[in-house]
């Protein structure tokens, strides 16, 4: 057959000529483009400065021989790494950015098929994002969460265990010694956060969805299967070149519904749900925060993963991982959906089996009966906000109490720990301009700190509300993403310092107890806050970003464009 590349290295022409020799100016032999033989694209968002991708070299090996293995020519490029730790102010300010990347170089160059190496949180759904407006044949590999923390006979989640050590720490209940030791034990292998956060959701998701080999997504990172199923992805990328089978044709609604129903199952991540309404609007399907509310009601939460449970990533690989949750709720998924390995969901499913009934629970005695995200509407939300019910504390989920508002992050930190500051545990915590735009990026501050006075009252939890975002490691009665956030004139911007804020779960509700005709006074004074944006890609970014309702993407990436892969190859018969 005449794969894509051939437009570069086929034929007598002077193009062609040039192509190949500077492909073998690397090394490669005479006869390596004798035969019709597809080139596979490894995308590596490998880098030193993203901790949970730094074993991704080693993967590219183990992918290289796959490659070979089956008749293709394995070329590795790289793309921007966004590394969770270390970039400010959020990730989430970058993900288009490097979505836009993966896409842009996987049309650009002469590859056939494309292996997508990703991880830590927004590189999975961004090379998703970029992938599927690239539209080539495309396999994803995940690499996988690191082993479980242990300190002194105990185990430490990344992420979700931060918050709980270091409130002791702020109560004298645990040395700042202790502390420090704990911050060698907790990262103690290569890969991604090892609790259900956004990295180890969305690896599960992209599993879900039909876009990796099964088992691929809870495999510890330095575990040998890694390294084997790295191998098996690379040969099957070199199927997917022969086959044609692009993303478009595995992404579709009935795949999208498939892993949202299993991100309620498995208690994943809230940042989920913007990515998976990015990717729908990449596909240009009428998916919304409906039919995440819709799913949400009908599934039942059935792994027992931090932080809605007690185990972690390890442990949920050993007990069966992925497909033992999609085959305990298979009555709930498409099973007729395709995948990546050419065959269904339901044939994937054909022999699968549960080894740990604590860590992956039968339908009839799940963790919690709804799925782990609802969405909530009202006056506060017009277009919605997002609770992750199954992490909150269930006495709360129900509350009426009065507003204290924070217009900053730098105000809430300022405010919050000092000891005059009034606050009561039935306060509700608002933090605005925190959103898309105000952020910029939509941070994670949507996990505000409790503050110090009610710690020392031995008050662990109270309301917050916000249009940022959390850590998919994070607990707590948190609503967030409030669309339209407060810094593009949404309700949240309107708040006042002792309004009374009505959360009501059950019932899906977020109300403001204020008078349309007081609302619509408050509106009329409103005055926007100033974003400066004088150059740049923060420019662009401010100027095309979507609310979080609709994943947070830029408007003019919406939609397909699948003939940009052709039209690049034919640029490439005309150098």
């Amino acid at each position: 057959m005449k794969f894509r590349s051939s437009a570069w290295f086929g034929g007598d022409g002077q193009a062609p000529f040039s192509h190949r020799a500077w492909f073998k100016s690397q090394g490669f032999a005479e006869d390596t483009f004798d035969h019709d033989r597809p080139i596979v694209g490894i995308c590596n968002s490998w880098s030193e400065l993203n901790n949970c991708n730094s074993h991704f070299r080693e993967l590219a090996e183990a992918v290289k021989r796959g490659v070979w293995e089956a008749g293709g020519i394995p070329a590795e490029f790289p793309t921007i790494s966004l590394g969770e730790p270390f970039i400010k102010p959020t990730t989430m300010l970058y993900r288009n950015l490097m979505s836009m990347d993966v896409e842009e170089m996987i049309v650009a160059h002469p590859i056939d098929s494309v292996v997508l190496l990703c991880g830590c949180d927004k590189t999975t759904p961004a090379q998703v994002m970029g992938a599927v407006s690239a539209d080539l044949p495309a396999i994803m590999l995940t690499g996988g969460p690191m082993l479980r923390g242990q300190w002194r006979g105990n185990q430490v989640a990344s992420g979700t265990d931060v918050w709980k050590y270091w409130d002791q720490c702020r109560l004298g209940q645990l040395s700042k010694a202790a502390f420090s030791e704990i911050e060698g034990c907790m990262a103690r292998s290569n890969g991604h956060c090892m609790t259900m956060g956004t990295a180890s959701t969305m690896t599960s998701l992209v599993e879900a969805m039909g876009l990796t080999l099964p088992h691929c997504a809870a495999i510890p990172a330095v575990d040998s299967r890694r390294m084997a199923i790295a191998q098996q992805t690379g040969r099957r990328a070199v199927e997917l070149a022969k086959e044609g089978l692009r993303p478009s044709r595995l992404l579709t609604q009935q795949a999208l519904e498939n892993a949202i129903t299993v991100n309620h199952a498995i208690g994943g991540s809230t940042n989920a749900v913007i990515h998976l309404l990015a990717i729908a609007g990449r596909l240009g399907l009428p998916i919304g925060l409906d039919d995440i509310d819709r799913l949400s009601r009908t599934t039942p939460m059935i792994a027992n993963i931090m932080p809605s449970g007690k185990f972690l990533m390890e442990d949920f690989y050993y007990a069966g991982g992925v497909p033992a949750v999609m085959h305990e709720i298979r009555d709930l998924l498409h099973l007729e959906a395709r995948t990546v390995n050419g065959r269904t969901v339901g044939q994937n499913l054909e022999e699968i089996e549960t080894y740990n009934r604590d860590v992956i629970r039968p339908t009839d005695n799940p963790v919690c009966p709804e799925g782990g995200t609802i969405v909530l509407r009202g006056n506060l939300c017009p277009n919605g906000a997002i609770l992750k019910q199954s992490a909150a504390s269930q006495k709360l989920l129900c509350h009426r109490g009065p507003a204290i508002v924070f217009d900053s992050r730098e105000d809430m930190l300022d405010r919050i720990h000092q000891p005059d500051f009034e606050v009561q545990a039935d306060s509700v915590l608002v933090l605005r301009n925190v959103g898309p735009v105000g952020g910029p990026g939509m941070p994670e501050w949507g996990h505000m700190p409790i503050p110090q006075k009610l710690l020392e009252q031995g008050v662990h939890d109270i309301v917050r509300i916000s249009d940022a975002r959390m850590s998919g490691t994070s607990f707590g009665t948190n609503v967030l993403h409030l669309s339209p956030e407060a810094a593009v004139g949404g309700p949240l911007g309107l708040v006042q310092p002792g309004d009374i804020i009505h959360l009501d779960a059950a019932h899906r509700r977020l109300t403001l107890e204020v008078s349309d005709e007081e609302l619509t006074r408050r509106r009329e004074a409103w005055v926007a806050p100033s974003i400066d944006a004088p150059r740049g890609y923060l420019r662009l970014y401010l100027q095309h970003v979507l609310q979080a309702d609709k994943g947070c993407d830029f408007d003019f990436l919406r939609g397909s464009s699948p003939e940009r892969c052709d039209l690049s190859a034919k640029y490439a018969t005309m150098s």
